[in-house]
């Protein structure tokens, strides 16, 4: 399932357990997305949804699923199988949503890049803490997969809280603290351009120094890069494998190569197995809009290994969701986020409603350009001025990103929306 997913994650994590005199909202509904409220500290006002599966571990792992900018919680349950490897695992998975403008998580303040300095990760950290006092869950199988700002977010927990993170997958990320800007801004050119260079030591003590005095385990990491990334280029697949790297005491020289598939290359580090300390898949001729790949990540966390009691292991569920019938033709309405822009970039979530599939038409006037999609099946004119979007079975919402090439300030036009 190909998400598209644009910048900047969430910042710093409290520790603040959920005490027992917190108002406790009810458990999520059984293989029903659920949104949580009252979970805990909550310093930048992130919402939580929860999906336990029908059948759950007697004491579960736990998946943090962090969205892409202009995203949220409940499209990156749609438009991803996270939730699909949870019904065969029986593992539960929070899905964090950003709340600020342009829904991207916080990754560069210095709140964000300091343990317990408050802003986003503070409230995911307690939603991890609500969802382990709440169901049981196993201390020792909590990790965070997530996309661009999500994928930068998974680098920020797993840089910040090592003692509570296992593992992390980050698909199309950049190194902890890479992001980091001053004087209140939220986007770094420099990083996303891949320009900022640093020794494996360099990057290493970012880390070390955002939580002194720690000296355990670091968590295992997952990263996954396409060569033709055009938002967060393909310079800081590199610097995050000396991050990780360093972090674990390894040296940059892979253990093991393979080729999973045509145009991966992967490499391990610290091992040649599959839950090597870092593994890292470098996708040939990929964009930013890239495939996120559940199942690997989950098996890199070990996630896969186990199945609750009561699932039958040769009838595993659908990794799809079943089809549905469209609407017998005709309209369907379509609406665009408010959008954000960083640098020269627009990005634009597109929500469709009255209809299960559909295609709609989206324009931009030269000499701005569309340049990537996520969550649906797109075509482009040949000077990326009109976007043709069909529903892929991702879910009803999709997204793009348009180069504003000087002309920040006009806006994408819906011009039509079509059922079926």
């Amino acid at each position: 399932m190909r998400l598209r997913r644009f910048l900047i994650g969430a910042a710093g994590l409290a520790t603040a357990l959920v005490a027992a005199t917190l108002t406790i909202a009810p458990p999520a509904s059984a293989a029903t997305l659920t949104e949580v409220t009252g979970f805990g500290t909550n310093p930048s006002n992130l919402r939580m949804h929860l999906y336990v599966p029908d059948r759950v571990q007697a004491s579960p792992g736990i998946l943090v699923a962090v969205h892409y900018c202009t995203g949220s919680g409940p499209a990156y349950y749609s438009g991803t199988q996270f939730a699909q490897q949870a019904d065969q695992y029986g593992f539960i998975v929070i899905y964090p949503s950003a709340t600020r403008s342009g829904q991207c998580f916080d990754v560069y303040s210095p709140q964000a890049l300091r343990r317990d300095g408050g802003s986003d990760p503070v409230s995911i950290r307690s939603m991890v803490s609500y969802v382990q006092q709440r169901y049981n869950a196993d201390p020792n199988r909590i990790f965070a997969a997530g996309t661009s700002s999500g994928a930068m977010m998974t680098n920020v927990l797993l840089g910040l809280y090592p003692d509570v993170f296992k593992a992390g997958a980050a698909f199309a990320g950049v190194p902890f603290g890479c992001f980091a800007t001053t004087g209140g801004s939220t986007w770094n050119s420099q990083c996303a351009n891949g320009q900022i260079t640093r020794t494996a030591q360099q990057w290493g003590d970012l880390v070390r120094n955002a939580y002194p005095g720690y000296t355990g385990a670091r968590p295992r990491m997952q990263l996954w890069h396409g060569t033709n990334d055009e938002t967060l280029r393909y310079p800081n697949f590199g610097e995050e494998i000396k991050q990780w790297t360093n972090l674990h005491g390894l040296s940059q020289t892979p253990t093991f190569t393979d080729t999973p598939q045509s145009g991966y290359t992967r490499t391990r580090y610290g091992g040649s197995g599959g839950q090597a300390s870092v593994e890292a898949i470098s996708m040939q001729g990929v964009s930013h809009n890239l495939p996120v790949n559940a199942a690997e990540a989950i098996r890199f966390f070990g996630l896969n290994t186990s199945t609750p009691p009561t699932t039958s292991p040769t009838t595993p569920p659908p990794t799809t969701p079943p089809p549905t019938t469209p609407p017998p033709g005709g309209s369907c309405t379509a609406q665009t986020s408010p959008g954000t822009v960083w640098g020269d970039r627009y990005n634009t979530a597109v929500t469709v409603n009255g209809a299960s599939t559909w295609t709609v038409v989206v324009s931009v006037n030269a000499p701005q350009r569309i340049t990537t999609t996520w969550s649906g099946s797109a075509s482009l004119n040949s000077n990326g001025t009109v976007l043709t979007m069909r529903s892929n079975g991702s879910g009803n919402t999709f997204g793009f990103t348009t180069m504003t090439n000087g002309n920040s300030s006009a806006r994408p036009q819906i011009t039509s929306c079509t059922a079926g």
